[in-house]
């Protein structure tokens, strides 16, 4: 097997014959290449091919293509299993620690001579000690090497746990990996016999010993540490020195030589000359001593025997098989716990993370404690067994993520959704589904992800990389790059409000403009469009809102949302304030447009803000904030808006909304004309307002004829009383 690359011999399972797209030069024997600029690709003439994946077209791959297999759709389930075996994935896993590195290596005698240095007495020389130099040499030397071996155990069990989680998603390798997969067990357990010869288990009974030990009385008044100078610094001198002490008395395997040093803080800032440090050195000393030899009887007390079964679950945050460089599953875990790993694990299965071990009653105890960073449970290898057996995630397989027929689809597992995060970088913030307890949705993969966890069955029928391209291509080009017309439409008063660019800021396209606009990195543009187009079907906004980890790009939520208020004033009833009177026209198919403002409650303490206000850092939706109509808004006068974004952003208008939106301003600004009579304005010319009056005599909403919409008839009277207005105005002006 080659490293890191596809080969004929590696089992395609159920994608075994999908059709895939080669590239290759004429000839009948030509290598196929998966990208049309491979490199190696250099004929003149080259011919285009849909072939079915298969061992032969495998074989016939260049050595470029081979690194990840076919190109196809990346979050579809044949990209999902290329990703999982090229590159950094299981192809390069099966080869990783399974041997001894020639660049890292050590001999069997090397490891066992630095791990009796350290287990001397002589362990831990303080700074006043006239130690031989090449005795500190060699113990520096001693640790560096425990820490290499303990570094390659660890990034070794990482491998091995990132190559078995592969497998198990792709069970069909699993006969094919075995031998690859038992090298790297074998490699392991040499690795792990390296690192128990560092470790002594009484020194782990002991450090569980002082993980109980309750903090002692401490002496203050002995005239030893006077050198601290009043009673307040040396009752936190000596607190600081018992916190130090038990922290590392807890958390490691070594000695209790390598906490003597601990006493130094003690004395931190005090010249080494001053009266009394010695003393207070001394003083240090005899208390660490005396609580090392608690400690220790605590631990004789105990039955030290492993007799008590354990099981443990380690870290899952680690679970990423693509980052190949850290140390995996035993990265976040103390020198305490790796140490009893190393001495009492029976069985590990490292695939599930799962580790069966036997331990003395006492660490047992500190294993099970909640505070502990493993989880952990009683319970022997027959439990793990029967978990193991009960727990083999579903596979990844055709029709789960594929464009195939929405007939044929499969239902998504939690085990699918993990694979899909672990094994593919093209993981989509939203997906449309389908179930029957609700229908066709967009929905965030965390919301999946949380209703799976719940018992939901349903489908996956698209992501946003998924969409049509037959449809979603021209309206990028529309977008993409915006016309410069319309960089800066004008939402402004007067006559702007007569011109075509009235309000153009607050539609669904000036919402796409702005999406592209926001989008800075140029292969983001793209996706985060597709992302608007899923989600302006979502019927309540704040259901996008997954926290901080899934949250949907900001330029998204400014593709949906317009962070300017609406000018409400057509829509107010008359007033003697001529700044707030208004025409009392009914909001009609405005009424339902929907508001979102942090804080929609004035007797709540804080003023609302829009979710795209610079108050709120620009989070955009919070399933938090609060939801109301332009009817809601209206309807009262008490609100307690910021001053800076108006209080609440709008969802984007409809065509047929900012139609009726742009009619009602003209209908208000012909109603001030015909109200206002200062000698300042212009002289209104009666006979232009009329034949503007008469363009909304069978005017409908986006133009819809008859259609009955709300507040009809008060718009239509609104109409007739002006055009008698106009007309008295006409027959004042002649006469």
């Amino acid at each position: 097997m080659r490293d890191r690359m596809l080969t004929a011999d590696v089992p395609l399972g159920p994608f075994e014959g999908t059709k895939i797209t080669v590239y290759s030069a004429k000839g009948k024997n030509a290598r196929l290449h998966v990208r049309r600029e491979c490199g190696q690709l250099r004929a003149t003439n080259v011919t285009t091919t849909e072939v079915p994946l298969n061992a032969d077209v495998v074989d016939r791959f260049c050595s470029g293509c081979a690194d990840w297999g076919p190109r196809v759709r990346p979050s579809s389930g044949l990209g999902i299993f290329m990703n999982a075996l090229g590159g950094a994935g299981l192809l390069h896993e099966l080869q990783a620690y399974a041997e001894p590195d020639e660049d890292v290596y050590w001999t069997q005698d090397e490891v066992r001579a630095a791990a009796e240095l350290l287990h001397s007495e002589r362990g831990a020389a303080d700074e006043d000690d006239d130690e031989d130099d090449g005795l500190w040499e060699a113990r520096r030397e001693a640790e560096e090497l425990q820490e290499r071996v303990l570094s390659r155990w660890r990034h070794a069990a990482g491998s091995l746990h990132r190559a078995q989680a592969a497998i198990a998603h792709f069970p069909w390798l699993t006969d094919w990996a075995r031998p690859h997969v038992s090298a790297k067990e074998s490699y392991l357990k040499v690795l792990r016999a390296q690192v128990a010869l560092f470790v002594k288990p009484s020194g782990l009974v002991v450090a569980a010993a002082a993980a109980t030990l309750e903090k002692p009385s401490l002496p203050i008044d002995d005239p030893a540490f006077a050198v601290l100078s009043n009673s307040s610094r040396i009752s936190a001198g000596l607190n600081a020195l018992w916190r130090s002490w038990q922290y590392s008395a807890e958390r490691g395997w070594e000695g209790p030589e390598s906490r003597s040093v601990s006493r130094y803080g003690l004395v931190h800032g005090i010249r080494s000359n001053k009266k009394g440090r010695a003393e207070a050195l001394e003083g240090a000393a005899q208390l660490i001593q005396s609580w090392e030899d608690e400690a220790r009887a605590g631990a004789a007390a105990t039955d030290s025997t492993p007799t008590v079964w354990v099981t443990a679950r380690l870290p899952e945050a680690a679970e990423e098989p693509l980052h190949g460089g850290a140390p995996g599953v035993l990265g976040g875990l103390d020198r305490w716990t790796l140490g009893v790993v190393v001495t009492w694990t029976v069985t590990a299965d490292w695939g599930r993370r799962t580790l069966t071990l036997r331990v003395p009653a006492l660490v047992a105890d500190r294993l099970l404690d909640p505070s502990g960073s493993l989880a952990c449970e009683p319970g022997g290898s027959e439990a793990v067994a029967t978990e193991a057996g009960q727990g083999q995630p579903d596979s990844v397989r055709p029709g789960v993520f594929d464009d195939t027929a929405v007939f044929d689809r499969q239902p998504v597992t939690p085990a699918h959704l993990r694979a899909l995060r672990n094994f593919s970088y093209a993981a989509d913030q939203l997906y449309i589904v389908f179930s029957t307890s609700g229908g066709a949705e967009v929905l965030p993969l965390e919301v999946i992800e949380r209703r799976l966890a719940q018992g939901w069955l349903g489908v996956i029928v698209a992501g946003a990389l998924d969409l049509p391209e037959s449809v979603i291509s021209p309206w990028i080009k529309e977008v993409v790059p915006a016309p410069e017309a319309d960089d800066d439409p004008s939402s402004g008063y007067g006559g702007a409000r007569q011109g075509g660019h009235f309000g153009a800021d607050l539609d669904l396209a000036a919402g796409a403009k702005e999406v592209a606009r926001r989008t800075y990195r140029e292969h983001d543009k793209e996706h985060n469009l597709r992302l608007l187009a899923m989600a302006r079907g979502v019927s309540d906004l704040r259901s996008l809102d997954t926290g901080p980890s899934g949250m949907l790009p900001l330029a998204v939520w400014e593709g949906l949302l317009a962070p300017a208020p609406l000018d409400l004033s057509p829509f107010r009833p008359p007033s003697a304030d001529r700044w707030r009177s208004g025409s009392d026209l009914p909001l009609g198919v405005l009424g339902q447009v929907q508001i979102y403002a942090t804080n929609s409650d004035p007797k709540f303490e804080g003023k609302g803000h829009s979710p795209l206000c610079r108050h709120t850092r620009d989070r955009g939706l919070a399933a938090s904030d609060d939801l109301l109509t332009l009817a809601d808004v209206l309807a009262r006068d008490d609100w307690d808006w910021c001053s800076k974004c108006g209080g609440y952003a709008v969802r984007r208008l409809t065509d047929t909304q900012l139609s009726y939106y742009r009619a009602a301003h003209r209908l208000h600004d012909i109603a001030g004309q015909l109200d206002d009579e200062g000698t300042h304005r212009v002289p209104v010319d009666p006979d232009a307002l009329l034949k503007q009056l008469e363009e909304f005599a069978d005017w409908e909403p986006g133009g819809h004829e008859d259609c009955d919409w709300d507040g009809s008839w008060r718009w239509y009277e609104v109409i007739r009383d002006l055009r008698r207005r106009a007309e008295r105005k006409r027959g004042h002006a002649a006469s």
